[in-house]
């Protein structure tokens, strides 16, 4: 029999209804989007958007997020990333957030619970 594979940090799967997240952070930080959606506070909640990174006509990567939505009062876009202390301080993601960042001009906000 053949043993699951563990995943690089240690997080598990965790299921919100039907959808299935990388990490019981990243489910529970769902879960208080919903709240702040349903309570006005933020709109256009958006799982997982994709950001691909393209550079003198290829694609270098795809750069996914956790999260996107809009806050109310001003009308800013959040693109947020749930990540442990551990990952946040990972150099590759460091380098390819930076990458992103510059190349979409945004801002990825990390949320560490």
């Amino acid at each position: 029999m053949v043993k699951p594979k563990k995943s690089k940090y240690r997080n598990k799967k965790t299921k919100v209804g039907d959808l299935t997240f990388d990490s019981r952070a990243e489910a529970a930080r769902f879960e208080e989007l919903l709240i702040l959606k349903e309570s006005g506070v933020i709109r256009e909640l958006e799982l997982q958007p994709r950001f691909p990174v393209v550079i003198n006509g290829k694609k270098v990567f795809e750069y996914r997020a956790d999260f996107r939505y809009v806050m109310v009062d001003t009308g800013v876009v959040v693109i947020e990333d749930v990540k442990s202390p551990t990952t946040a301080k990972n150099p590759t993601y460091r380098v390819k957030k930076k990458v992103v960042e510059a190349v979409w001009d945004i801002t990825i906000t990390e949320y560490i619970p």
